[in-house]
């Protein structure tokens, strides 16, 4: 792959409880296990990282997709809910819900402008296979 564009971040500290920053400076978060895992909540984490990267793709993806098939979206949205659990080998792995709402247009053609988003954005094409994602498309 030629690659467009690189991001790059450093997690320092503990890991989980840490600190993480990208190397222009933008993004800075000091990280904690979430409450649920035995940890005190108290900063931000990787699955909230992930949904964020991953609803932002997901909607960039739909809205060139549209903008391709001539569709014009108005006061769309997509919501992502990233899960992480046992993966019953020792491990843990991770599960994703889309919420993918499209305003004034039928269901099919909004589920068929969410299912093309799916088939091009980095994410999706990332975790196929290897995660479980669902999408759920609305009107509001």
């Amino acid at each position: 792959m030629e690659a467009l564009y690189t991001a790059e971040a450093l997690a320092t500290g503990a890991g989980r409880d840490g600190r993480v920053a990208t190397s222009e400076g933008r993004l800075e978060l000091d990280l904690a296990v979430p409450k649920e895992l035995g940890g005190s909540g108290d900063g931000a984490n990787p699955e909230q990282l992930f949904a964020a990267g991953y609803a932002a793709c997901f909607h960039s993806a739909l809205q060139t997709v549209a903008r391709a098939q001539k569709v014009k979206l108005t006061d769309t949205s997509v919501g992502a809910r990233v899960q992480i659990g046992p993966n019953g080998e020792g491990g843990f792995g991770l599960a994703v819900q889309l919420e993918v709402v499209i305003p004034d247009l039928p269901h099919d053609q909004a589920q068929a402008l969410a299912d093309a988003a799916h088939k091009v954005c980095p994410y999706s094409n990332a975790t196929r296979g290897n995660i479980d994602v669902q999408i759920t498309v609305s009107d509001d």
